[in-house]
């Protein structure tokens, strides 16, 4: 298509990186001033994000151009986007700026939080065109909104540093009443400033919240972990060790919370994994002590000693710096091979001298606990060329999936139109640790 292709900036990320194969070597005190160097930059420019009117908060890769897609340009991206046999993807919406996190609503409209202060309706596909058939916004003035969910007539926005509620008709499309303010506690901004919310099927709230840094140990016991709450109580810490898992699911008929973490950066193009956990209460993952199989952090590991023991390893590993964003499971596929799967948002790769992600993955679980991964939507980079960056996955319950892509400002829409249906059972194995 007509974008020129993303040059690599390779001084800048190699400097990190070690050749495949190699053990990666003690870093000397140098090194560890130029990551603590690294870290502060990063936080001023999350700092600079509350400058101005509202949170804008943006992250620019080197060789990496935002795109305003059209629909005039639907036909160069579908040359290169990629989905399974039986499956069909195509524009569903265009011009939404960072388009991010994705709610679906009863009446088929599709909510979408764009970075900044904004929540557009997407308006369903009434006339059938595959098409969303309009894009209003619905609410302004928010502070960084980013996870959507609707429940008993409340829209839940998770915001940076706090959670609100507003009264909404979904079959209208329309609020009332002011915004309620739900957890004020929670903490603000940070090097990784999204918060996403879902509800359990324990009937909590369920939030998480990144960390502040690449690698440092936090002063808020609640950074780096996932805190849930019931209305009209106060958070409470539910597990802890996330450096950054802004995807989670519950899987259907086993009910066990899976989420997808993002490890740190400057170990390397091969080092740390990202990682797929198996997420219970008080558990702890790592992060900032270990990483992968709980390998020793080369900053931090021998400050966290005193937790090896009780650090829980991931129960899937995805590529290193792919940087997964969103796990989300199939609850209403007739794809044959597609009944018990999650879907994993990959936005891909910042600094590694060979980009990774820039895709969507099928993870699927095996009788015996163990997890096979698929690719699912790729095309989004080849050979270093970046046109898209998954966010979020969501499904409708017709079985239609929705993909947003923050730099192309748009949403995709992947229908299955083969034929046969899923043979699957619907019961998802026992899940297990590996």
């Amino acid at each position: 298509m007509a974008q020129p292709k993303g040059a690599r900036a390779k001084e800048a990320t190699r400097r990190g990186a070690k050749k495949a194969g190699s053990p990666a070597p003690k870093p000397g005190p140098g090194a560890r001033l130029k990551r603590t160097l690294l870290t502060l930059v990063g936080m001023g420019l999350g700092l600079l994000a509350f400058i101005g009117l509202g949170w804008l908060p943006t992250f620019e890769i080197p060789g990496i151009t935002m795109t305003r897609a059209s629909f005039e340009m639907e036909p160069q991206f579908l040359e290169r986007l990629k989905v399974p046999d039986g499956f069909k993807v195509n524009l569903y919406a265009a011009g939404l700026g960072r388009a991010r996190a994705m709610a679906v609503m009863p009446n088929g409209d599709l909510l979408v939080t764009v970075p900044g202060r904004r929540v557009l309706r997407l308006k369903a596909d009434a006339d059938g065109d595959g098409r969303a058939d309009g894009v209003e916004t619905l609410l302004d003035d928010l502070k960084a909104p980013h996870g959507l969910l609707l429940d008993e007539g409340w829209l839940y926005v998770a915001e940076s540093g706090d959670v609100v509620r507003v009264s909404y008709d979904a079959a209208q499309g329309r609020v009332t009443g002011a915004p309620e303010r739900l957890a004020a506690e929670i903490p603000e901004g940070g090097a990784h400033w999204t918060r996403t919310i879902k509800k359990g099927t324990d009937g909590w709230f369920y939030v998480s919240i990144g960390s502040t840094c690449n690698v440092c140990v936090e002063s808020h016991p609640w950074r780096a972990a996932m805190v849930r709450f019931k209305l009209g109580g106060a958070p409470e810490l539910y597990a802890s060790g996330l450096r950054n898992t802004v995807g989670f699911d519950w899987q259907p008929g086993s009910g066990a919370l899976y989420g997808v973490d993002n490890g740190r950066d400057w170990l390397g193009d091969d080092s740390p994994p990202e990682e797929v956990n198996l997420i219970e209460k008080d558990g702890f993952y790592g992060w900032p002590f270990f990483h992968g199989d709980n390998v020793a952090d080369p900053d931090l590991g021998e400050r966290g000693r005193l937790y090896a023991g009780r650090a829980i390893k991931p129960v899937h590993k995805l590529t290193p710096h792919s940087a997964p964003l969103a796990l989300t499971f199939l609850r209403h596929q007739r794809a044959p091979g597609y009944g018990n799967a999650a879907l994993v948002a990959e936005h891909g790769s910042w600094n590694r001298s060979s980009r990774s992600g820039y895709r969507v993955v099928s993870l699927h679980w095996q009788g015996d606990g163990s997890i096979t991964e698929r690719p699912f939507l790729t095309g989004f980079e080849v050979d270093e060329d970046v046109i898209g960056r998954p966010v979020d996955v969501v499904e409708a319950s017709d079985g239609t999936i929705y993909v947003s892509d923050d730099l192309s400002g748009v949403v995709w829409r992947i229908v299955h139109e083969g034929e046969g249906t899923d043979r699957e059972p619907r019961q998802a194995p026992a899940s297990s640790r590996h």
